[in-house]
């Protein structure tokens, strides 16, 4: 399956505060939600400023491939509701959790045989409760009792709903795909989640927002129970927020450089993970102002030390992670013990990265700790994973001579990286 190629990057440093704006592009998990529902539409639907990165860009392919037409351009795309039978054909996912979990429930809503595979690591990553949710939704499932990728779904297009009771603590996109599929069943469906955690709420709460947005009936009990009633999806025309977990990486810079980063359009409400940036750079002791115009983080004093459970925004762990290497103290992060599911097992990669340039990290059972220490240069592992590769970028502003292994893998959810990094630094 196809895997962008590695390309090595010396990532630049600078001797001087950066004083920067930046124009975020747009949220990848928006997008692929909008995409999802403009996929179980009753018409055309409109997608304006959406990200087109390589995880979306799979998504749409396989949209295309399940009888979507797309229309797409720079700024705008257009999807018509997918057919509602298929040939037998395989889908890519790539790298992309939102693809290897929210296209099976709609596979399984279309006539045909759907076979799923991606990346080398994706086969490593948490899917068997998905598929375990399927199968007892009485969906045909041939994944060889493996509980992974690479796994096929035959079906005749009718799925009858009903209630499930699952254990997401592994990826809250378990709940989700569930989500954004259930008003197509006949009979709807209940969700009953019943492990000890469940991480990133943030993620379901954008789910279930954006499925109000387009008629569907759901409701929630509690963190734990969901129930949506059949019905139709009504299309809509989508403007997408800018991806605020995407903006971590140039607000980090503003505090290891001291300096100052503007990201505009920050929106005044929001069901993003990104969003947390805002109390956790606080905490950290930056300036944070939010105003109509966007977001400001300015910071000319020393980094405090932080310690933070993560559990609702996990994704942002990598360039904390590098923030609290330059901090007065030590951090403890703690709810973190499903990154090790994700793109990599994060925790090991980011201690084994940091170990390597002289820092100090341990890993706990859901979580890291952080003590501040002289760090030199040295290469910094990509790992296939586009948070640790901006991560190392973060590093390289302050230590020289770090070296990414692989930058082009950031193309996964911000293709222009490189390029908004350069004009960041002024390189």
């Amino acid at each position: 399956m196809s895997e962008s190629a590695p390309h090595n990057w010396s990532a630049p440093s600078v001797q001087r505060p950066i004083k920067a704006t930046i124009s975020i592009p747009g949220s990848k998990s928006a997008t692929n939600r909008a995409f999802v529902l403009a996929a179980l539409g009753d018409s055309v639907s409109k997608i304006s400023k959406p990200l087109l990165a390589r995880d979306t860009e799979l998504m749409l392919q396989a949209l295309k491939q399940l009888g979507c037409e797309i229309k797409k351009s720079a700024e705008v795309v257009e999807i018509s509701p997918m057919k509602r039978a298929h040939q037998d054909l395989t889908i890519d996912v790539g790298l992309a959790g939102t693809v290897m979990r929210f296209v099976p429930p709609l596979a399984a809503l279309s006539t045909g045989v759907a076979h799923f595979d991606g990346d080398a690591r994706a086969r490593n990553r948490p899917m068997k409760t998905l598929i375990d949710s399927l199968k007892s939704l009485n969906i045909s499932v041939d994944d060889q009792s493996t509980g992974s990728l690479p796994f096929s779904i035959a079906s005749d297009g009718v799925v009858k709903g009903g209630e499930i009771t699952i254990d997401a603590s592994e990826s809250s996109q378990f709940v989700s795909a569930l989500l954004l599929a259930a008003p197509k069943f006949l009979n709807g469906l209940t969700i009953n989640h019943v492990g000890k955690k469940l991480p990133s709420i943030p993620h379901i709460e954008m789910t279930i927002d954006m499925l109000k947005q387009v008629g569907v009936n759901i409701v929630s009990t509690n963190n734990n129970s969901w129930k949506v009633l059949p019905g139709k999806i009504t299309s809509k025309d989508w403007l997408i927020e800018p991806d605020l977990s995407n903006a971590g990486p140039f607000l980090a810079a503003a505090l290891v450089t001291h300096g100052e980063v503007n990201i505009p359009d920050w929106p005044q409400k929001t069901t993003q993970a990104g969003n947390a940036w805002i109390d956790i750079l606080t905490k950290m002791g930056a300036s944070v102002s939010l105003r109509d115009k966007g977001l400001k983080v300015r910071h000319s004093g020393e980094i405090k030390g932080i310690d933070f459970d993560l559990s609702d925004v996990g994704e942002l762990t990598p360039v904390l992670v590098a923030i609290t290497l330059f901090a007065n103290s030590p951090s403890s992060l703690t709810g973190i013990a499903h990154l090790r599911g994700h793109e990599t097992d994060r925790l090991a990669a980011l201690v084994e990265n940091i170990k390597a340039i002289g820092g100090d990290a341990t890993e706990t059972a859901d979580g890291l700790n952080i003590k501040p220490a002289k760090l030199h240069g040295g290469l910094w592992k990509a790992f296939d994973d586009h948070r640790m590769a901006t991560a190392g970028a973060v590093i390289g502003l302050v230590v020289n001579g770090i070296e990414v292994d692989d930058i082009k893998t950031t193309s996964k959810t911000l293709p222009d990286f490189e390029k908004m990094w350069n004009s960041m630094v002024g390189a």
